[in-house]
């Protein structure tokens, strides 16, 4: 690490604490003191795009927490176009955000930004999307991304009955966004578990399209998973597929039925998004991973207010994420493997969404 910022006086907390104290006083005759507890300042969140479910709600998890310490926040979308958060972020270290939290749309494209706001003693906090390229990024939150996609390909080998000597199956690999330093580490997750029956033939890939850049779907666009889905169906029947988030699942899921598919194969997913959700119920998707956006923004949101609070945030991997330029120090939670028969214990019983959501 090349800093930490940890230079910016009093604890929120403490700032709030004196405020309330200040107020308590009154002069004889009983007016009130005219005190009021000081502006802790502006949190900047950039969010990569309103195309995805889970993005809003991230966006609106953070924003509601912050406000609940004192925050204002500048809270902008990018539409997946890098350049355009770039500027956004610029826009933000203008106006004296005091923090910026990054879901990355492209995290390789950032560096002038960051390097700006590292000049003006701004922390970072990379959200969910590690930012690659800079050493001006101080902490990370996201979760267990390698065990995301071991999850998603555990999926498959229980439903298809790997573990146990018989027919060779079929599946198609799908991969997320190449400019996202999760995609790959979703994809190796998988493929850790999937390798060994890839190599003992009980899984078999039609396509022989094995590798990432092979499986990678550009700015995880469900269309362009759609458009490969289409040239791979070439006749043979697939028994499974991996699909790397929810949205391409559900586009591949359109695919496979427009080419004729009445019992769809395996697919998995990710991100718990509430039209997936209630695939899952129908028994249409196999699979999702939820991952709390709740407690993520939790994580974040704690992050920032520690680090403005001159106090050092909670880390739980310290040796996982290199960007290129550093080790991010990183808080990782656990993502949850999510099937219709544990669906409502998990989601529902979860308070994540209502019985009422899934009509």
């Amino acid at each position: 690490m090349t800093r930490l910022p940890i230079r910016f006086g009093l604890p929120v907390a403490a700032l709030l604490l004196i405020g309330a104290t200040g107020c308590a006083g009154a002069d004889p005759s009983g007016a009130a003191a005219d005190a009021a507890a000081p502006n802790p300042g502006t949190i900047g969140i950039a969010m990569p795009t309103r195309g995805e479910q889970r993005w809003i709600a991230d966006g609106d998890n953070m924003v509601k927490q912050f406000q609940a310490l004192g925050y204002g926040v500048d809270m902008k979308y990018a539409d997946n176009d890098a350049q355009q958060q770039a500027a956004q972020l610029d826009e933000m270290i203008d106006r004296g955000d005091r923090a910026l939290v990054i879901g990355a749309v492209d995290g390789t494209v950032l560096a002038d930004a960051l390097q700006r706001a590292h000049a003006k003693d701004i922390p970072i906090i990379s959200y969910d999307r590690l930012i690659r390229g800079s050493a001006d990024v101080d902490y990370y939150a996201s979760f267990d991304n390698f065990k995301v996609g071991v999850l998603q390909a555990t999926t498959i080998v229980n439903r298809l009955g790997l573990r146990s000597a018989g027919k060779a199956h079929t599946i198609e690999l799908f991969a997320g966004s190449a400019d996202d330093n999760n995609a790959t580490f979703f994809f190796n997750g998988a493929m850790s578990v999937l390798r060994p029956y890839l190599k003992a033939g009980t899984l078999v890939v039609p396509s022989g399209q094995t590798t990432f850049a092979q499986a990678a779907t550009a700015k995880w666009e469900g269309a362009n998973a759609a458009a490969r889905m289409k040239k791979l169906l070439t006749g043979e029947r697939l028994d499974a597929v991996l699909a790397p988030n929810d949205g391409i699942a559900r586009a591949l899921i359109g695919a496979l039925r427009e080419a004729g598919y009445g019992k769809l194969p395996v697919i998995t997913g990710q991100d718990a998004e509430l039209d997936s959700v209630k695939l899952v119920d129908q028994g249409v998707q196999t699979q999702t991973v939820y991952k709390d956006t709740r407690e993520l923004a939790k994580v974040a949101v704690q992050m920032t207010d520690k680090v403005l609070s001159g106090e050092k945030p909670e880390i739980n991997d310290t040796t996982t994420y290199d960007n290129g330029e550093e080790v991010v120090p990183a808080f990782l939670l656990q993502p949850v493997s999510v099937e219709k028969a544990n669906l409502r214990s998990v989601l529902i019983d979860g308070g994540y969404y209502s019985e009422g959501d899934l009509a």
